[in-house]
């Protein structure tokens, strides 16, 4: 396979362009490292089947030159997924999540490359009645800034696959806990016990509850789903675990690891901010049947992901 990866340099995107790598691929990686981080990509570098370009996807002429022609299949995971923030800066996730991925799939059609693996979300359902949530729930209002724009992206993207006769496969996952973590709840708990181990802001209650899926177990489904008989060409899949667990439950985890046990100051409510829903669970049926199943429980995710974090001081002090 000759693979090309948006976001390489980033904590999904790397851990998959190590996968192709071990499997015999060549691979062609792209990030602008606006979040990536280099050090992700020294293994890869030392194999003389990568390639890394320094660039974005807001131009479709760089990505017409640096998308290889022969190119089996697409892994787009560039992003911008600062949710908190999201209303801060309303632009930024139209423009890099919308606009980027309309430009990536420009640049594909022109080049005829047709298969392409797209990191969604799921925070598109916003703030779902039906749990575990399956991939046809009905759409709420739209929550976040994020999430409407990788809905927005997989809209783009069915319209390719009706259109140009693309092949996708689209996954909504829930948020991806281990090596080279860097953002999210157990990254910003870690920077704020290093800071005060005595105290611990917690956004909202505490009890907001969310699932979570180990890396390597997000990596083996996407390689499990793209060598499996699908009987359309776009397969929306939702990826997660069977479990989950509340805000105050990882906390209890982390402070464990960590060996400390401060004193936790609730800022209040059900929601740590606009656009946080305070439950997201998936049914991820389909995924399973494909014989794919998490080897990693939660509770041992947020363990090996502070483990990382604890091993990598730098990346607490890198600028995110």
């Amino acid at each position: 396979m000759k693979a090309f990866v948006t976001g390489a340099a980033g904590f999904i995107g790397s851990n998959v362009v190590d996968r192709l790598l071990e499997q015999g691929h060549s691979v062609t990686g792209i990030d602008n490292l606006s979040s990536g981080h280099p050090k992700f990509l020294e293994g890869a570098r030392t194999s003389p089947r990568f390639r890394f370009i320094k660039a974005d996807l807001m131009s479709k002429k760089t990505l017409e030159r640096i998308v290889p022609r022969e190119t089996n299949w697409v892994f787009h995971f560039a992003a911008n997924a600062d949710v908190r923030h999201g209303l801060k800066h309303p632009y930024r996730d139209l423009e890099q999540n919308t606009l980027a991925t309309f430009n990536l799939l420009e640049a594909m059609r022109k080049l005829r490359v047709r298969n392409i693996v797209f990191s969604s979300t799921g925070s598109i359902y916003g703030e779902s009645t039906m749990f575990p949530t399956p991939e046809d729930a009905p759409f709420p209002i739209q929550t976040s800034l994020y999430g409407a724009s990788k809905l927005a992206a997989e809209g783009l993207i069915s319209a390719y696959v009706e259109g140009f006769q693309f092949k996708a496969l689209i996954f909504r996952f829930v948020s991806i806990l281990g090596e080279r973590y860097s953002h999210g709840h157990v990254f910003d708990f870690m920077k704020l016990l290093k800071r005060n181990p005595k105290v611990l802001p917690v956004l909202g209650n505490g009890k907001q509850t969310k699932s979570y899926l180990y890396i390597q177990d997000c990596v083996d489904a996407i390689f499990r789903a793209i060598k499996s008989r699908w009987p359309k060409p776009i397969q929306i899949i939702n990826l997660g675990t069977h479990e989950h667990v509340t805000v105050n439950e990882s906390i209890d985890v982390i402070c464990e690891e960590l060996g400390v046990a401060p004193r936790r100051r609730y800022a209040g409510g059900d929601r740590g901010w606009i656009g946080d829903s305070p439950f997201i669970f998936l049914d991820c049926r389909k995924m399973l049947r494909t014989g794919w199943k998490p080897r990693v429980n939660i509770r041992d995710a947020v363990r090996r992901t502070v483990n990382y974090l604890q091993s990598n001081p730098w990346l607490l002090s890198a600028r995110n």
